[in-house]
């Protein structure tokens, strides 16, 4: 899972990072507090930590412009401990306020709490939980796919075509792998039932802002392109 922190202690942001890959997160720091929102937009996070002291703006700011286009978790690492402070984050759109110093335990149970909230696994890490290439997220075990915070649901099929295209992504899936692998049987089906299928799954695709993104390859098959998306 990837977790974006906008942490303008640059000491501090260092230990958190570095503790929290030690489980496996992703962690990205920001670099550019006049830029945050553009900046999350291009890391695409599942989880948000947030000082609210920043340079330029503060974090209260930033949440609310956040929260104009996504519903990513997001959590508040402060010094202010007054509870009006508490009161305004969560107004604001925050899911967590934490004050500062914390305990790294008590972080790390807080991520672990709002992922599991938000994305029903209890061990993101498992590579097995979800397949993920360039922003675009598909989880298996729930039929959904998530790009930039929003969320589709797939049918088994959908699923089974996106998992594919994303295991085999830059290389291509060629359509008698996908017939064996949606149907098992070859003879039950056609060329032209897959292509419903494909063309359903994109159009799914296009409702996350990837329209586009399945590529047609003639005699050969599909592959996923992500060279118009920017």
């Amino acid at each position: 899972m990837k977790i974006f922190l906008v942490e303008d202690d640059q000491h501090l942001a260092q230990q958190i990072q570095q503790h929290l890959e030690r489980y496996n997160y992703q962690v990205t720091v920001c670099q550019d507090f006049q830029q945050v929102t553009d900046n999350l937009r291009q890391n695409d996070p599942q989880l948000v930590l947030m000082d609210v002291n920043l340079p330029y703006f503060d974090g209260f700011f930033w949440c609310l412009e956040i929260r104009k286009f996504s519903t990513v978790p997001l959590i508040f690492l402060s010094a202010r401990e007054h509870p009006i402070d508490q009161v305004r984050a969560l107004e604001c759109g925050a899911d967590d306020y934490i004050t500062k110093p914390f305990s790294y335990e008590l972080l790390l149970a807080k991520i672990k709490s709002h992922l599991r909230r938000v994305y029903g696994a209890y061990n993101p890490q498992l590579k097995g939980n979800f397949i993920e290439k360039n922003g675009l997220t598909y989880y298996p075990e729930r039929l959904s796919a998530t790009y930039l915070n929003q969320t589709i649901n797939l049918s088994k099929k959908e699923g089974d075509l996106l998992g594919c295209l994303l295991e085999k992504f830059p290389q291509v899936c060629d359509r008698k792998q996908l017939l064996a692998l949606l149907w098992d049987d070859e003879q039950f089906v056609d060329d032209n039932t897959l292509s419903v299928n494909v063309t359903r799954l994109r159009k799914k695709l296009a409702e996350l802002g990837l329209p586009n993104t399945i590529q047609t390859l003639r005699s050969m098959g599909y592959g996923l392109s992500f060279e118009e998306i920017s």
